[in-house]
């Protein structure tokens, strides 16, 4: 059974300038007919499973007008559910007003994730952002006389010129919400981003792992559990949406370059808008077989804090990861541990874990 469904939003009001996510300039004309073909997509490949989690990403879903939004709000609505799920949407505090609240507790929508990145206004002139720490203020005030209580924040650490100072201020403001969730990412040059093309230098390794063990620090004072790479909840508040990726899960997912993981097939969704716009949704098609699935799984699980549970491993794949792969080594050298039957990467090796995964993936062994 596959419980969640992904819908992608490309639009924005602005293009951050570390951007490389599937999003294009808002433009009223371009979203009513991208809605249009979004709920063509959705009928012509249907939802099967009753959803217990849907997640509205982008992009910038708050950049649409409240009847945009509605719009997109009653596509989703036709979707199978269960009556407790989880259901976010992001978007920026600008662009989120009182009126989309309320269409957003309306239908069903129960989380909110916004992105703050940082509260220094000379970075966020870097990363083409505002904030207005007054307004992020009254607006999650509203929010939660309205009984929208499950929020995210997004931080962003490393953004060229910051210092751990600007980290603890950004620290302190945002606990001062009292969000249930806070994401917190390392700074990513991508390729054909603005930050990339300006030729900006990230922050030196061993400042961003002084900013990793800061941001570690103050949110565990806080009563924050660690429970993904970069992610934080408060107890019960993990996000469920998020866990169907990190345990290898198949989900739904519609939208411009959208991907899909349905039938042992990963699917993409064209990222031209003209051909979506014109309803050309062709999708780039990976069948994975035994092998793919389980590296994905590997890749996966060991993001997590829980990491990957043996027992459940070798009933999904009837062998054990043992007798794949060779990674007593890692264990050995206190890379991974194993735990109630749980095998992870520990928490103050997590800055290297790709290094560690590429590792566990190496000791294949060729029998």
């Amino acid at each position: 059974m596959i419980k969640s469904c992904y819908i992608h939003i490309p639009f924005c009001d602005t293009i951050c300038s570390y951007c490389d996510f599937c999003k294009v300039y808002k433009i009223d004309k371009w979203i009513d007919l991208y809605l249009d073909n979004l709920e063509k997509e959705i009928k012509s490949n249907p939802v099967k499973d009753p959803l217990e989690t849907i997640y509205i990403g982008g992009g910038t879903p708050s950049c649409l007008s409240p009847s945009q939004l509605e719009r997109l709000l009653k596509i989703i609505d036709t979707l199978p559910k269960k009556e407790i799920i989880e259901y976010t949407i992001e978007g920026n505090f600008e662009s989120t007003t009182k009126e989309k609240l309320l269409l957003y507790k309306k239908y069903g929508i129960n989380r909110l994730s916004f992105g703050i990145e940082t509260t220094n206004n000379e970075l966020l002139k870097k990363i083409n952002r505002v904030s207005n720490k007054e307004e992020i203020r009254k607006l999650l005030e509203e929010a939660k006389k309205i009984g929208l209580n499950n929020i995210n924040i997004d931080m962003i650490y490393g953004i060229p010129n910051e210092t751990i100072n600007d980290i603890k201020n950004d620290l302190d403001f945002i606990l001062s919400l009292q969000p249930t969730h806070i994401s917190a990412y390392s700074l990513i040059f991508e390729k054909h981003t603005i930050l990339t093309i300006n030729k900006e230098k990230p922050v030196p390794e061993e400042l961003e792992l002084e900013m990793i063990n800061k941001i570690n620090q103050v949110l565990k004072e806080n009563q924050y559990e660690h429970y993904e790479i970069s992610n934080y909840a408060k107890a019960n508040y993990q996000s469920k949406h998020n866990k169907t990726y990190w345990k290898n899960e198949e989900y739904y997912a519609y939208g411009l370059g959208a991907s899909s993981y349905i039938d042992d097939k990963r699917e993409k969704t064209t990222r031209s808008l003209t051909k979506y716009l014109n309803g050309i949704i062709t999708k780039e098609t990976e069948v994975l077989s035994k092998k793919d699935k389980i590296v994905y799984e590997i890749i996966l699980n060991l993001r997590t804090k829980e990491g990957i549970s043996l027992e459940k491993f070798y009933e999904k794949y009837q062998v054990e990861l043992k007798k794949i792969y060779n990674y007593q080594e890692l264990i050995n050298n206190n890379f991974l541990i194993v735990e109630n039957d749980q095998l992870s990467i520990p928490e103050d090796k997590w800055y290297i874990s790709n290094e560690i995964i590429v590792k566990v993936l190496e000791g294949e062994i060729n029998e």
